[in-house]
């Protein structure tokens, strides 16, 4: 058995510009007391074990102690209302951590699960900017940051990271509100990554 997913995403947390979470391996502390944070992915291309799951978007909410590595994690997935049960079943296998590869290693960080849900997902990407509407629980939009005094308009990006891609493009939010789990937030103005993402186990 064997699964793999190719496609893209982005993330929003409460920390200023850059995360020094995501980018130290969350070997240190966040810029505030907790993490809150909200992860997007749109599936281009994806199988697991047999099940084609492209096209599909997923979820994930979670807040966690300043520095992430302490675990305690409290954090939640939504699936894609457009998939099927297998298909949600199998994509929330992957992201749940249940079938090995990147969610796995962050399986003994997580200390409650707050549920899995099916909702509305619209995902939109256009290399810069991304954006998530999940019914009226989440509206997060982000555009990656490019220098004024970058002539080459490539954009700041980070690499080495690991998780959930290798290299990443910082930004910040033009909008971001979470209500959901019983996690509520406004992220607005603070610290978004973005990348293609293709994993496998």
């Amino acid at each position: 058995m064997a699964w793999q997913l190719e496609g893209t995403y982005f993330e929003n947390c409460n920390c200023n510009m850059i995360c020094p979470c995501s980018t130290s391996g969350l070997t240190e502390p966040a810029t505030r007391d907790r993490c809150n944070v909200m992860l997007a992915f749109h599936v281009d291309r994806g199988d697991v074990n047999g099940v084609d799951v492209s096209g599909l978007n997923v979820a994930v909410v979670a807040d966690t102690p300043a520095l992430m590595s302490d675990g305690g994690w409290r954090m939640g997935l939504l699936m894609d209302s457009a998939a099927s049960q297998e298909q949600a079943d199998a994509l929330g296998a992957v992201f749940g951590g249940k079938l090995g590869g990147p969610m796995e290693g962050l399986g003994p960080l997580v200390g409650e699960m707050l549920g899995m849900e099916s909702r509305a997902i619209t995902y939109a990407n256009d290399g810069r900017e991304h954006s998530v509407q999940i019914d009226d629980a989440i509206n997060v939009k982000v555009e990656d940051f490019v220098s004024p005094l970058d002539a080459t308009g490539a954009g700041v990006k980070v690499s080495g990271v690991g998780f959930p891609a290798d290299t990443l493009a910082a930004g910040h939010a033009t909008a971001s509100t979470v209500n959901i789990f019983g996690l509520s937030w406004d992220n607005t103005g603070k610290n978004s990554f973005s990348a293609p993402f293709a994993w496998s186990a």
